[in-house]
């Protein structure tokens, strides 16, 4: 049995466990003291993201135990985390940057974005996708591939967002 964090706003509120039993994947997860709502979990991988499914209050904690074949489990290939959303909430999940040289192997990338702040990015099916924070006034990040780029608002803030093949080759959003 596999532990992982689980997550809400960034923030740990719980714990899911992965248990394998032959083709299928077991996901419990429980988080302690949750707020009041409907809220949906959600295990996240590498790959993607797999709806686990609407929490169900037990005491002080709401909890869900489930069952998915291997074949629905496999795409999100390898698990990171579990996240806690309001029901409905379908948004795409981004993680921190800390060190570009982790997630990026470009040295003219890494350069191109090393110290700068609040960095995000997520991996989905042969993809990465990166977003800089965008300030109208400041110098465009990444100037060399503004045409690539994609203004977005990610939890408030304006970012542009970049798509990355796997040899890390700029690309349009399919």
């Amino acid at each position: 049995m596999d532990k992982f964090p689980v997550l809400r706003n960034g923030e740990p509120v719980g714990e899911m466990m992965i248990e394998q039993e032959q083709l299928y994947t077991w996901f419990d997860i429980h988080w302690t003291k949750p707020d009041a709502g409907i809220w949906c979990a959600w295990a996240i991988g590498t790959d993607g993201e797999l709806r686990v499914g609407v929490m169900e209050p037990q005491g002080q904690q709401a909890v869900i135990r489930r069952r998915f074949s291997d074949r629905m489990a496999a795409p999100i290939g390898k698990l990171l985390r579990g996240e806690i959303r309001p029901i409905g909430e379908t948004q795409v999940s981004w993680e921190k940057v800390e060190n570009p040289s982790k997630v990026l192997r470009t040295p003219w990338l890494r350069q191109s974005l090393n110290g700068k702040q609040k960095l995000l990015y997520r991996r989905g099916q042969s993809y990465l996708y990166l977003a800089v924070p965008y300030q109208p006034r400041q110098p465009f990040p990444l100037t060399p591939l503004f045409c690539f780029a994609k203004l977005r608002q990610i939890n408030g803030d304006r970012y542009l967002q970049f798509i990355f093949d796997e040899k890390e080759h700029p690309t349009f959003e399919k």
